[in-house]
């Protein structure tokens, strides 16, 4: 992969090379591991967006419950023993 240059004013540059020597990193190595991890969140979020939009549908706790009885938690009220 070819190296390339980024233009950030020099308190960026500072903070970057302050944040990546505090973990042991040079900050090549700490830019890489911000892009996953930035990568990795938008991910998740889209991951929990569709998770969310999924069980918002009526019925669907039901339609499992009868696809798989006998994982289905129970249903008992009362108090714990």
């Amino acid at each position: 992969m070819a190296d390339t240059t980024v233009k950030v004013d020099s308190e960026t540059r500072d903070r970057f090379a302050a944040v990546a020597a505090a973990r042991g990193q040079s900050v090549r190595a700490y830019l890489a591991d911000l892009a996953k991890q930035e990568e990795n969140q938008i991910a998740l979020s889209k991951a929990t967006a569709t998770f969310r939009e999924i069980i918002a549908r009526p019925g669907l706790a039901e339609a499992f419950d009868e696809a798989f009885p006998d994982d289905a938690p129970s249903r008992t009220t009362g108090r714990a023993a």
